[in-house]
């Protein structure tokens, strides 16, 4: 015996399956993004050229639960207010971090990375961190308040919330975030 099947209703199968399979997929994503990571609104233009005051961002909550923050990730922390910045990591623990003449100096080495600092704060003299600090700076260093200050400091790693990866929004800067 045949089973015959209209065009009309194998069309509707298709279909159906397609939807189901797209909200199971939304509804993973939606599960995952909460779960295992956040969205963050960038507050100021401390991070700039990287990223403007209003993008949004994706923040992998988890990557730093199997590993540490590494030189150069741009990390999102809580301050002591329970506010949320973003800011890149330059010092890890045991570094000795000291700013001279504009320049940014890693255990006596000149850090060509961090670019041209022009006030040194707290850095003025040298910063050794302890185990589990961490000393950030934003990217655009003539407006941020960062370690260099005395109201932030250095940054104990159970600040650090997690690990920028991803602007959603604008979507003309829609794209991976790269330490």
């Amino acid at each position: 015996m045949y089973f015959y099947q209209s065009d009309e209703s194998n069309l509707v199968r298709r279909v159906s399956s397609w939807v189901v399979d797209i909200a199971v997929a939304l509804a993973f994503a939606w599960f995952f993004l909460n779960f295992f990571g956040s969205q963050i609104v960038v507050g100021g233009p401390s991070m700039q050229p990287l990223l403007n005051s209003g993008d949004v961002v994706l923040i992998n909550k988890m990557a730093y639960d199997f590993g540490k923050p590494d030189r150069m990730d741009v990390v999102v922390y809580e301050r002591e207010d329970q506010k949320t910045n973003v800011k890149r990591v330059i010092g890890i623990p045991g570094d000795t971090v000291h700013i001279q003449n504009g320049t940014v100096y890693i255990n006596g080495e000149i850090f060509e990375e961090a670019g041209t600092v022009s006030l040194a704060g707290l850095a003025e003299t040298p910063i050794t961190l302890d185990e589990k600090e961490y000393f950030l700076l934003g990217d655009n260093r003539e407006s941020s308040e960062d370690s260099r200050f005395v109201n932030v400091g250095n940054i104990r790693e159970e600040q650090i919330i997690g690990k920028v990866w991803l602007r959603i929004a604008p979507l003309s800067g829609f794209g991976l975030i790269r330490s």
